[in-house]
């Protein structure tokens, strides 16, 4: 009769953990289905930058400045990735060279229902590396 209670009491524990590790891989599943997509475009957002600087030197003078056809590609960029509206923006010309920056910060819930929010800063500089920069 006592072995018969002590196996219960186990099948108790057992259901316990078996709760807790599903509530923490829930948690963390939601956590990195918030985060990955915003981590990613923050990512792109990198790349399409350093494209554009890069292409900005190597541009004819019909499409403009190099700054603003540099702008106008982030631009482009900024609203592909899901960027927020307000981002803050600056290409500016560094003697031979471009440099751009891009500023935001966006909040992502990591936690179920607001419990717990992440506020993803974004703050990248780039300028142009590569065969365009030999002999500067």
């Amino acid at each position: 009769m006592s072995m018969e209670k002590f196996e219960n009491g186990e099948r108790g524990e057992a259901g316990a953990k078996l709760l807790l590790v599903l509530t923490v891989l829930i948690l963390i599943g939601h956590a990195g289905i918030n985060y990955v997509p915003v981590a990613y475009a923050g990512a792109s957002l990198k790349q399409d930058m350093q494209t554009a600087v890069v292409q900005g030197l190597a541009t004819p003078q019909k499409f403009g400045t190099p700054q603003q056809f540099v702008k106008d590609k982030i631009e482009r960029a900024i609203a592909a990735n899901d960027v927020p509206k307000e981002a803050y923006l600056e290409v500016k010309q560094n003697g031979k060279t471009l440099q751009a920056r891009v500023y935001y910060t966006k909040s992502i819930n990591i936690l179920p229902f607001g419990i717990y929010k992440y506020n993803y800063v974004f703050d990248q500089t780039v300028t142009p590396t590569g065969f365009l920069m030999k002999g500067d």
